[in-house]
């Protein structure tokens, strides 16, 4: 079934410990190597981090039964509120985009009602004037 790998899982302290480092000037491609980790996932951790605080770096899966997953953490920083403002803003972006879609949607089947409903009609004033 799978390809053999196995993903690793790290613990909150462990990535807590590595966002402080990379917040206290660590450079984050020194901290990839010497930990074995990808950069892309610890700059991933620092955005959660910035956007939510720690409670923001569980670990993948389900959340736990008293979390709220609609409830965005409050964020700590301004580049949290940046982040979680370009979120909000992306998501009602795309809510924008399906509402046009669904208006365009049923604007061409009113156009189509109203297009048969005076066909309809023609043909009924057709018939009762022979």
């Amino acid at each position: 079934m799978g390809n053999g790998k196995r993903y690793r899982v790290f613990s909150h302290e462990f990535k807590l410990l590595t966002v402080q480092r990379m917040l206290d000037g660590d450079s984050p491609t020194t901290l990839a190597s010497e930990l074995n980790v990808r950069r892309k996932m610890l700059y991933r951790w620092k955005d959660a981090y910035l956007s939510g605080g720690a409670a923001a770096l569980r670990p993948l899966g389900r959340p736990r039964k008293n979390q709220d997953p609609t409830k965005p953490p409050i964020p700590k920083t301004k580049r949290g509120e940046l982040l979680q403002a370009r979120q909000r803003i992306a998501e009602l972006e795309r809510k924008v985009g399906r509402q046009q879609l669904e208006i365009d949607f049923f604007e061409e089947a009113l156009r189509r009602v109203k297009t048969a409903q005076e066909e309809e009609d023609r043909r009924n004033a057709q018939r009762s004037t022979r």
